[in-house]
């Protein structure tokens, strides 16, 4: 019979193949096409002679410019997402009480809705006879439709926070729902007000919370393009967009394999700095 470490070995065995198969093994891949000198599609019987020609390419300035566009842009939507989802996460851990779960089912609706109906939907609503630019000329604050709304980046900026919201919210929301209680009563029995228990409190032992939220939407929102294809049109093109299209149109994958490379290198890096600048347990304590 297997002993304890060793059940805990088998059972551990599937998850450690399907993450080997169907995560490690495709990067391995990508990683090992990137080197390859030649366009167009590969094939794997040709002889495999690695070169930096790709990376070389990579690393034009257009290209360059548009990773930092992207990142900027992944920044102030993982940013904009956090902040809407920390008030509601806060009712719903504080405020909400014997109604939270069914609070908590309404924010995990829009979870059995398909993502690309909830973004034409906002396609709708952004356009010039949307509900948006309808409202803004009704009450005076427009003579016309804002053409910023759509097919831009602030059209997709919008879009990706509307969508993200409710992922963000969970992990503040667990975060929140950790924090003893007896703190907020011996803070209030030594009399500081609301907002001195909020800030000196709830907000430090709550930012691990935030910072897992906004690192859960700033990292796949750096290679996004499927919302900006929808309303973001050229104005709101994105690094994603890019290699999508080296891998599809162009079918240059060695050089949409380069680019994925650094793209994930510079997304991973950025989170490791946070993390080093960041220095959770000692703001939390």
């Amino acid at each position: 019979m297997l002993g304890r470490r060793g059940a805990l070995r088998f059972l551990a065995l599937p998850p450690y193949v399907w993450l080997g198969l169907f995560f490690v093994l495709p990067l391995v891949l990508i990683v090992a096409i990137s080197f390859r000198p030649e366009t167009g599609p590969i094939d794997f019987d040709d002889p495999w002679a690695p070169s930096l020609i790709q990376y070389q390419r990579a690393f034009e300035p257009a290209y360059l410019r548009l990773l930092g566009v992207s990142v900027l842009m992944a920044l102030g939507i993982a940013g904009g997402a956090t902040l809407l989802a920390y008030p509601v996460a806060y009712f719903l851990a504080f405020r909400a009480r014997e109604r939270a779960p069914f609070y908590l089912v309404l924010l995990l609706i829009p979870f059995a809705t398909s993502y690309l109906l909830r973004v034409m939907a906002w396609r709708l609503m952004l356009g010039g006879e949307g509900a948006i630019n309808s409202f803004l000329q009704f009450a005076g604050f427009t003579s016309g439709p804002l053409d910023l709304l759509l097919y831009s980046r602030a059209a997709v900026m919008i879009t990706l926070v509307y969508v993200w919201i409710p992922f963000a919210a969970l992990p503040i929301y667990a975060a929140m729902q950790r924090i003893d209680r007896a703190h907020q009563e011996a803070a209030a029995d030594l009399g500081a007000g609301p907002w001195s228990r909020f800030w000196r409190i709830t907000v430090p032992l709550s930012l691990p919370g935030a910072l897992a939220a906004f690192f859960m939407v700033f990292i796949p929102t750096v290679g996004e393009y499927v919302t900006p294809s929808l309303v973001g049109g050229t104005e709101g093109f994105m690094y994603g967009n890019l290699i999508q299209d080296f891998f599809g149109g162009a079918a240059n994958w060695a050089l949409g394999s380069a680019l994925s490379v650094i793209m994930l290198v510079v997304t991973l890096v950025l989170v490791a700095v946070a993390l080093r600048v960041v220095d959770v347990r000692r703001v939390a304590t």
